[in-house]
């Protein structure tokens, strides 16, 4: 992937009724990935991380800072690494802080351990409801240093001191801020009303493993006892559940006959209890799944109701996922969102896929099934809604566009390559750069000459 390519918009025709046969391999977290390239800029000796998700979008954005500011960034796409040395690392005043990802304040630290003065891009990522950084700056605030807003940027200047840090609301986000600043330090500083996710305990895993101390009671305290010289490190990044997930419930309503490898049973407990409790009956075994037209007990997904929230239970990124499995349902089925309440936008563009099945308010999506899946033009809101509307093109009859498809590119490790060595058809537009991807026709067939 060259610059070119993760910064384009990018368009995606996809034809339905395609009934994806293969084997398709889960890739290394992208909420782990990202955390532990920021997380690299505390040492000044080589990381390597492997099982590492090279084609991500978010990752070659955030490459792209990293190497701004002097570190050195190499992917290996065909072994899956990283590799990262920022012995050089400074902090320069860029002439373009437009970064479209989230974890932005995670490069702090590794800039103030260096030069006492961090520059960073203001977080951008999905629009999924209130998300705001106040909670980063308590955390530099409270371990001595001053935040500053600048018109495009946010600076941060001073030392790092150990400090104890009290959230007031669980917060994955500031939990992974806290930590990093933390770990690069000498002395103690405690975490209180943290979220250990199971990308925040490998984030945690990670600094155990450049040096750092780090012991968690329950799911909500840390004590972090960090170090200003650690080492390098060879680490891996641990599969997405999220991703899992998404090819499950994509070869449940397609039909299809699909092995998905890599699948983290560990941390998936609740999420597959739901699915078997709408009738889908999987077959695994240690590492993989099978899914065929046979899974479904009754022959059809049975309707249900589940709640959003924190880990260990279905978290808000996988609700787009049941939603597509709640159109497959036959009857009404309800999603509750605690954590994230107004992550509706990709709703309205959903429902065009299924008129009239739909409703939704703050909270609580109803879901009236079965619906019947039709082409439609859609346009892309969020990362996970993103890849939800390929999904329900995929599903639909004729030929359906999902615009700005680069969100769910974000998020997903060679989508288009995962999708046809599944034997799915598909055409990817880069603006102003041509197809990158098996071209449709009018009538949604692939052109005699497509191989």
């Amino acid at each position: 992937m060259n610059d070119a390519d993760f910064r384009s918009k990018k368009t995606m025709k996809v034809r339905g009724g395609q009934i994806p046969q293969g084997s398709v391999k889960v890739s290394g977290a992208k909420n782990a990935a990202t955390r532990l390239m920021a997380a690299a800029l505390l040492t000044d000796e080589r990381v390597t991380l492997y099982n590492f998700p090279t084609e991500l979008v978010d990752a070659r954005y955030k490459a792209d800072f990293m190497r701004k500011v002097g570190a050195v960034v190499e992917f290996d796409e065909g072994s899956s690494l990283l590799t990262i040395h920022a012995d050089q690392a400074t902090t320069p005043d860029l002439d373009n802080y437009a970064y479209p990802i989230r974890t932005t304040y995670l490069l702090v630290a590794g800039q103030l351990n260096k030069t006492g003065l961090a520059r960073i891009p203001y977080p951008g990522g999905c629009s999924i409801g209130k998300r705001k950084y106040d909670l980063h700056v308590m955390v530099w605030e409270r371990m001595g240093c001053e935040v500053k807003e600048k018109e495009d940027h946010i600076e941060i200047r001073g030392q790092l001191k150990p400090a104890e840090i009290n959230f007031p609301i669980s917060t994955i986000g500031g939990t992974e801020n806290a930590l990093i600043c933390g770990a690069g330090i000498e002395g103690t500083t405690i975490i209180r009303n943290a979220y250990v996710s199971p990308e925040v305990y490998c984030l945690i895993e990670f600094l155990h493993s450049l040096g750092a101390n780090i012991k968690t009671t329950g799911n909500s305290f840390i004590s972090v006892t960090g170090s200003t010289k650690l080492r390098g490190s060879t680490f891996k990044v641990i599969p997405d559940r999220i991703e899992a997930l998404t090819w499950i419930i994509f070869g449940a309503l397609s039909q299809g006959a699909i092995i998905i490898e890599n699948v983290p049973f560990d941390v998936m407990d609740s999420p597959l209890l739901h699915l078997r409790e709408s009738g889908l009956d999987i077959y695994q075994n240690s590492t993989n799944v099978y899914i065929n037209k046979h899974c479904l007990k009754n022959g059809s997904i049975q309707p249900f109701e589940l709640a959003c929230g924190t880990y260990p239970g279905v978290i808000s990124d996988m609700q787009p996922f049941f939603t597509l499995l709640g159109l497959k349902a036959q009857g009404i089925s309800r999603i509750y969102d605690y954590r994230y309440p107004d992550r509706t936008a990709y709703l309205g563009e959903m429902a065009k896929f299924c008129p009239d099945a739909l409703r939704w308010e703050s909270g609580k999506i109803t879901i009236h099934g079965p619906g019947k899946f039709q082409a439609t033009d859609a346009v892309s809101t969020d990362l996970r809604g993103s890849m939800g509307m390929v999904i329900a093109g995929l599903l639909a009859d004729g030929v359906s566009t999902i615009s700005d498809v680069g969100m769910a590119l974000r998020g997903y490790d060679r989508m288009l390559e995962k999708l046809q060595v599944l034997g799915i058809e598909c055409e990817l537009l880069d603006d102003g750069n041509g197809p990158n991807g098996i071209e449709l026709s009018s009538e949604g067939q692939p052109p005699a000459n497509s191989g």
